[in-house]
């Protein structure tokens, strides 16, 4: 019968988890999970369904290594009749043993099958596995997704890199630097009460679609429309706004509730907006609704509205209004700050193109060669500073995730920076590599002996 379904094959070592990996992925215990290197024998193959694309996940025995078992050689004939069948294999190390020979032996059969490949190390719950997560990004796979497939940490992100390279989907090219952004991307209007979010929000549809008033709190839902822009579906969540919380309170429940449902907008959105009134600049409540965005990871543009009554004021006005935000609003130096109004229509087509933006390199992912040419040059520049006789060195880094982008960086004795250094590092990330709008995690881990 010919296979209409793509084949995923996972690969490893013996005991490094592929069976519980397959379980975990299938939803199943179809896989006899053991101690015992060499347990799996039996083609096992179940039907995978994630994000809407099927395919056949293959769970192959122990194929490398030596083996006692009398049957080990239909064994390793059945695998290898898998790969040569696979349109994409996963790659699964052992983090707590560290990387060994046999890896590195499987690495070198695996490239030479030229078939797209998702790297994987598993048990990274045990404390040992992270630190030795150093040895696997030095293989090169881009990215290398760190699991554990008894809790099930990690697998989603795995699904999702399995469905991406499976012929069709959407992969991203290796080598490249960025990653497509979402093909719809969730936006949260958010800001005080009658900073004019709805209004905008209606600007930007062409639409009367909110209801629109002079009354602070007139919006109380956080309704979610769609708009088509350029090919690009944006999907604009208008939040109630959010007041100070002793406000919130002698305001009722129903405006309590109201933002709460503001702030899983935000929770839940790629790029988050923050409306300014431009007549009243800036306040702590704003700054506060930008640090929940900045701290759940989502890209921020500020918008200031109303800038079409700060008309003729001059550029020393301009100029002493954008150095004042910048104060207010000092933690978002990477958010770009536009100037707008909802009422003209001045500027808000500029708006969902720095959304667009944003959204993309949110998504970004630097591939490690070109991440450590980067560290090595600033590090030969500006050190790490060495809390102690030892000198701090930055060994190797590698991007572990997108949305928002991290980076860990594996040094010889820190195991975190010193603040002004992360963000030393986070600005030199965003000139060298273009992160607009999004922020960027840091992560140290120190390399084990």
């Amino acid at each position: 019968m010919t296979r209409r379904l793509p084949l995923v094959v996972l690969v490893g070592r013996p005991n490094v988890g592929k069976s519980t990996l397959f379980n975990r992925m299938t939803g199943t215990r179809r896989a006899i999970v053991t101690s015992v290197p060499g347990t799996t024998r039996d083609v096992i193959e179940l039907i995978v369904s994630w994000n809407q694309t099927e395919f056949i996940l293959h769970d192959t025995g122990g194929m490398f290594g030596a083996s006692d078992d009398p049957l080990h050689e239909l064994v390793v004939e059945r695998g290898r009749r898998a790969l040569a069948q696979a349109d994409v294999v996963v790659l699964v190390f052992d983090g707590e043993q560290g990387l060994l020979p046999g890896d590195l032996e499987i690495v070198q059969r695996v490239r030479a099958l030229n078939v797209p490949t998702v790297a994987a190390v598993n048990k990274v719950d045990v404390r040992r596995a992270r630190d030795n997560a150093m040895q696997f990004y030095e293989l090169g796979f881009e990215p290398l997704i760190e699991t554990s497939a008894e809790h099930g940490t990690g697998v989603g992100d795995l699904l999702d890199e399995i469905v991406g390279r499976i012929p069709g989907g959407s992969a991203r090219p290796e080598g490249t630097a960025a990653a497509a952004a979402p093909a719809e991307v969730g936006i949260a209007v958010v800001g005080r009460p009658n900073a004019g979010k709805s209004s905008l929000v209606n600007r930007l549809l062409r639409e009367e679609r909110m209801l629109v008033s002079d009354m602070p709190g007139t919006t109380r839902d956080a309704v979610d429309v769609l708009v088509r822009w350029h090919r690009r579906r944006f999907r604009i969540v208008d939040t109630a706004g959010i007041r100070r919380p002793g406000r919130v309170g002698r305001a009722g429940a129903v405006e309590s509730l109201s933002v709460l449902a503001a702030r899983r907008a935000i929770d839940k959105a790629d790029v988050v907006v923050l409306v300014i009134d431009a007549t009243a600049g800036a306040t702590d409540q704003d700054a506060a609704i930008a640090g929940e965005a900045d701290k759940a990871g989502r890209g921020i543009i500020v918008a200031v509205n109303k800038w079409d009554l700060m008309k003729g004021r001059g550029s020393d006005f301009v100029k002493e209004f954008d150095e004042t935000l910048g104060r207010q609003l000092k933690f978002l130096d990477y958010a770009p700050v536009l100037h707008i109004s909802a009422s003209t229509g001045e500027r808000t087509p500029k708006l969902l193109e720095t959304i667009d933006r944003v959204a993309e390199t949110r998504a970004r992912r630097v591939p490690t060669g070109e991440l450590n040419r980067f560290v090595q040059a600033i590090t030969s520049t500006h050190p790490p500073a060495s809390p102690g006789k030892k000198l701090v060195r930055i060994l190797y880094a590698a991007q572990t995730n997108v949305a928002p982008p991290t980076f860990v960086f594996f040094t010889n004795v820190a195991t975190s920076f010193h603040f002004s250094y992360e963000r030393f590092l986070q600005n030199r990330l965003r000139e060298s590599f273009g992160f607009i709008g999004t922020p960027i995690r840091i992560q140290v881990r120190r390399r084990e002996r």
